[in-house]
Parts: C-alpha cells; sequence; structure tokens
C-alpha cells in the first residue's frame, strides 16, 4: 500500500463518504433524500406518542440515571463523555455503573463486561470504558435489562450513566447529555437526508461540544488532545517522542478515522501507512500488514480488538477534558433530584 494509503471498506466507501458530505449542506442528493427524511420523522413522531400515551413504557430505576448520548449520526464523541462523566463522579467518592447497547457485538444477551470479556461480546466502547474507568459496565439490548442486571450485581452503585440512548425512551433518565461534534446539526435535516436522528433543537439538561470548534453558540465546551504516551498491551507508557522519524502503521476503526491521523501527524509522527475501518470494526477478518517491522499505532477504543491480532501494537490514548463549568453545571442538576444521596 502506498504512504499514507487508506483501506476500502464498506463503511468507509466512496459512497459512505459522499453521504457524510452531502449532510452538511442541503445539496442535490440531500433534497433527493428528504422526502424519506419526513418518512422517518412521522414514524419517530409516533414512537413518541406512543411513550406519552403510555401505549410503550418507560421504567425507570431507584438511582439517578445520567444518559449521554447525541442527535447527529456518525459519532459525536459520546464515549469520551461518558469516561470523563464516570471520572469525574468517581472523583467525587460516587459509586458509579454504566449501562450500554455494546453496538456491533456479536452477542445479544445480558453480560457485565469484566477485564477478560471479548470485545467482540461485549463491544469495543463498552470494553473501553470498563478498561479505562473500572467501573461496573452491563450491556443489553435493551439498556434497562442492563440497569436492573447493574443494581442486582452491584447493589451499591449510586448513579448509573447510559452510554447513548437519548432515543432509547424505555429507560427513564433523570438527565440528559446530548454531545456534538465540529459539525453541529450538519444541514439541519432528519436521516437519510441529513445527520439528525432526531429535531434539534429538543429539551436536554446540558449541551456539550466535544470537538475544538463548536459549530453553534449555546452549550459548554471540552479540551482534546492526544495523549504524550501510548500505551502498550501490557500497560507500559511509550513516549510519543520516541516513535519520531519512524515510518508508522496508523489504524483506526471510528467514525471519522482521519481526524485520529491528522492528530498523530500534529504531534510529529510519520505515518507511512493508514488504515480506515468501519466504525465498530471486529477485526475477526483483519490481518496485520505485510511491512511487520512497522509499528502500529491506534486508538485506545481499537487496541482491545488490534491487541488480540497485534500484541505488539500501541494505542494512543484521547485526554478528553470537559469545562469546569460543565461539571458544575451537572453537579448543582444531580444535587437537585428528590431523594438524590452524595457521597
Amino acid at each position: 500500500m502506498p504512504s499514507d494509503g487508506r483501506s476500502s471498506s464498506k463503511a468507509g466507501s466512496p459512497s459512505a463518504s459522499r453521504l457524510q458530505r452531502a449532510w452538511l449542506r442541503r445539496g442535490p442528493l440531500a433534497c433527493l433524500l428528504w422526502p424519506l427524511s419526513l418518512l422517518y420523522a412521522a414514524l419517530f413522531a409516533v414512537r413518541g406518542w406512543l411513550y406519552r400515551l403510555g401505549w410503550l413504557r418507560t421504567e425507570r430505576v431507584p438511582v439517578p440515571v445520567i444518559v449521554v448520548g447525541n442527535v447527529i449520526a456518525g459519532g459525536a464523541g459520546k464515549t469520551p463523555v461518558v469516561m470523563a462523566v464516570v471520572q469525574h463522579l468517581q472523583a467525587r467518592g460516587l459509586t458509579v455503573g454504566v449501562v450500554s447497547r455494546g453496538y456491533g457485538r456479536r452477542t445479544d444477551d445480558c453480560r457485565e463486561v469484566l477485564g477478560d470479556s471479548d470485545p467482540q461480546d461485549v463491544g469495543d466502547e463498552p470494553a473501553l470504558i470498563h478498561h479505562a474507568t473500572k467501573a461496573p459496565v452491563f450491556v443489553a439490548r435493551k439498556r434497562i435489562d442492563a440497569a436492573r442486571a447493574l443494581l442486582a450485581s452491584h447493589p451499591a452503585t449510586q448513579v448509573v450513566v447510559s452510554d447513548d440512548g437519548l432515543q432509547h425512551l424505555a429507560l427513564g433518565r433523570d438527565i440528559e447529555i446530548c454531545v456534538f461534534d465540529d459539525r453541529g446539526i450538519g444541514n439541519g435535516w432528519r436521516l437519510p437526508a441529513g445527520p439528525l436522528r432526531e429535531a434539534w433543537p429538543r429539551p436536554c439538561d446540558l449541551v456539550l461540544h466535544s470537538g475544538a470548534r463548536p459549530a453553534f453558540a449555546g452549550g459548554y465546551t471540552a479540551t482534546r488532545a492526544l495523549a504524550y504516551d501510548a500505551l502498550t498491551g501490557g500497560g507500559q507508557r511509550v513516549p510519543l517522542a520516541t516513535l519520531a522519524g519512524r515510518p508508522l502503521v496508523a489504524l483506526a476503526a471510528i467514525a471519522r478515522p482521519e481526524a485520529f491521523f491528522d492528530m498523530l501527524r500534529a504531534r510529529g509522527l510519520m505515518l507511512a501507512e493508514t488504515i480506515a475501518l468501519p466504525d465498530h470494526f471486529d477485526f475477526g477478518s483483519w490481518q496485520r500488514p505485510a511491512a511487520t517491522e512497522r509499528t502500529i499505532v491506534c486508538t485506545e477504543k481499537d487496541a482491545v480488538k488490534v491487541w488480540r491480532k497485534a500484541p505488539d501494537a500501541l494505542a494512543v490514548p484521547l485526554h478528553f477534558a470537559p469545562s469546569p463549568e460543565f461539571f458544575t453545571a451537572l453537579d448543582a442538576k444531580l444535587s437537585s433530584l428528590d431523594g438524590y444521596q452524595a457521597a
């Protein structure tokens, strides 16, 4: 593969990239898909009415639930927000648990994410969240089932954080955090003519911009940057500075792989080859590049899978830090909840 080449894949295909670009403006392709977006919006509205009428049930658990999600398709950086929220609450002395659907996993049951869980069985993001926070994490097709299982196994849990689920109305929630990246709301249209899963603005408790350049005013901001050290599979730290000047293979199976590659280049690393794979790629069919002497660097999310095929690969964590004002607002909303007991 040539220098800085990119692998072709289903989700990383030119057609997928074309659709992502179409979602940024109201051009010919978006206009062509607009009638379908009306149907999508109508079905979404009917589903909301069914919940409001009680024909579909919203169920609650006996501890506060914080949902971290987004209204834009394609990933907006919610997993780093989940980890930041969990670590903040843990620092306050609270016992926190996490629930998730475990998108992309090959199983369909309700189970706890353990240290030796195969990411293909629990999902790469839940595996990363557990690895980074050490909080109990449960995955289930229905997040309410995951929340019940979490509280049954860990009854001391004081707060449940839901990884995604703004649109999963079956799980009652006390605080909603809506995350946006630099795309904002794109062209402002609903799927498939635009990136919106639901109309914006919509009621929520906190808005957090995860990117470097918020696309619209309002809400809180965060800083994000690559760590200065990469991690081995055994947990050892390798300074990125020691990799400068070496031809590297950069790999990413995330919503926007180029963002990761650009951050590596900004740190002065030489990427001889870049491999962009579909988000949540399972790596079951992935083969290590022929140039085996080159060091592989990947995202921390991908590492939990890559290390099974390339144990010497290096994971580069992302340091994500919401503003102090965001956490102050979150703490205030949590403290105001009826029946909430602080640590």
